[in-house]
């Protein structure tokens, strides 16, 4: 058994590493999952890892990295199985037990530690982390609380004002109100003035997100977007650098620690903002200054506003906050991310790999943290 303070002395730590899941960034959780897999010390920590297929079944699925890399041609999917993976406790450890159609049920060991790597509702948004917390299993990254306040954009918003961030002007957009009085939507949107961003509420990656240029062109965004997810916020365009800060939880009672901010260029293709192909599949499509091209007041302030919104969500391991900075110097929290693409090319973990803390040190500490962390309440 693992204890708050100790890890078994007889053998690795096992982590799972889950990964796929039911959302629209299925792939990207793929992607983000061959990352740590291939970075992560095997001399160190026994990995386990296990897919959760578009179904929802969790099937044990190959290590080899190659299998879940991303091209624009081939999108990696965890494919379901006949053998279906469950974690249970049993004797006061938490075992993975792998059962089949008319086969005795197998168990596979202990799990000390699961790494979701989920993006996305069904993973991302505290549905697994209840899952885990059921079961006083530990596991990396936020809970329940922070990663479903994290992955509404909605209500991210409102909990940023209570802190007394600076948000943008935007509007949220429920089914209820789009089929009831579509107008009263286009009015309200109208009023912030153009260009709009178009996002699903609940949704990450840049999926089903538009940029929006008049009246004209709401409808077929509103519609993009509701493919993703049935709640919207729709934003006011900000004049602004888009700034980003990494920030990893401290250890025991000390405060989140932040990385040096990056700033995204969407360097080449045709991208009128950071899409999902920049991001994810065209190769030098966009690059990250780290640290970003701005004084060192601003930089630090950055920081600061970027441990502010770690802790108004409660987050736990890690997060990547975004902001745009104006010409005028003011600096306008976007958005908080409660687990960020971890690839290779990913911006969080560049930007550690920017302040010192490179990716295999930074999987490490991130397991460090879950493996002595309090169960339960905290």
């Amino acid at each position: 058994m693992v204890t708050e303070d100790s890890t078994p002395a007889t053998r690795r730590p096992r982590v799972a590493i889950l990964f796929g899941g039911r959302s629209s960034e299925h792939a990207v959780s793929c992607v983000t999952a061959a990352g740590v897999m291939g970075a992560i010390d095997k001399d160190k920590y026994e990995v386990i890892p296990i897919g959760i297929a578009k179904s929802g079944q969790w099937v044990l699925a190959s290590g080899d990295t190659s299998q879940w890399s991303l091209s624009s041609a081939a999108l990696p999917e965890v494919t379901p199985s006949g053998r279906t993976v469950t974690l249970a406790e049993i004797g006061g450890e938490h075992q993975l037990i792998v059962t089949e159609p008319n086969e005795v049920p197998q168990e596979l060991g202990s799990v000390d530690v699961v790494f979701p790597l989920l993006h996305g509702p069904w993973g991302e948004d505290g549905t697994v982390q209840g899952l885990l917390e059921l079961s006083d299993t530990r596991y990396v990254g936020a809970g329940v609380l922070a990663s479903a306040v994290g992955m509404d954009k909605h209500f991210m918003k409102v909990v940023f004002e209570a802190a007394g961030l600076a948000v943008g002007p935007y509007v949220a957009v429920t089914d209820r109100d789009w089929l009831t009085d579509a107008e009263a939507v286009r009015k309200r949107v109208d009023k912030l003035g153009f260009p709009v961003f178009v996002k699903p509420a609940r949704a990450g990656s840049s999926m089903g997100i538009s940029k929006v240029d008049s009246l004209e062109g709401l409808d077929a965004a509103i519609e993009e977007a509701r493919r993703h997810d049935l709640k919207l916020v729709i934003e006011a365009g900000i004049v602004g650098r888009e700034i980003e800060c990494a920030v990893l939880q401290g250890r025991g009672t000390d405060v989140p620690r932040t990385s040096m901010p990056g700033e995204i260029a969407v360097a080449a293709g045709d991208h009128q903002f950071y899409d999902f192909a920049a991001k994810y599949v065209e190769d030098g499509a966009a690059a990250l200054s780290c640290p970003a091209d701005m004084p060192e007041d601003a930089i630090a302030r950055v920081r600061e506003l970027a441990a502010v919104a770690f802790d108004a969500v409660g987050a736990e391991g890690l997060s990547r906050v975004d902001f745009f900075y104006t010409p005028a110097g003011e600096l306008i929290i976007n958005e908080i991310n409660t687990m960020p693409g971890f690839t290779p090319k990913s911006m969080y973990p560049q930007m550690w790999a920017a302040s010192g803390l490179a990716y295999a040190d930074l999987i490490d500490e991130l397991i460090h943290l879950a493996l002595t962390r309090k169960t339960g309440l905290r």
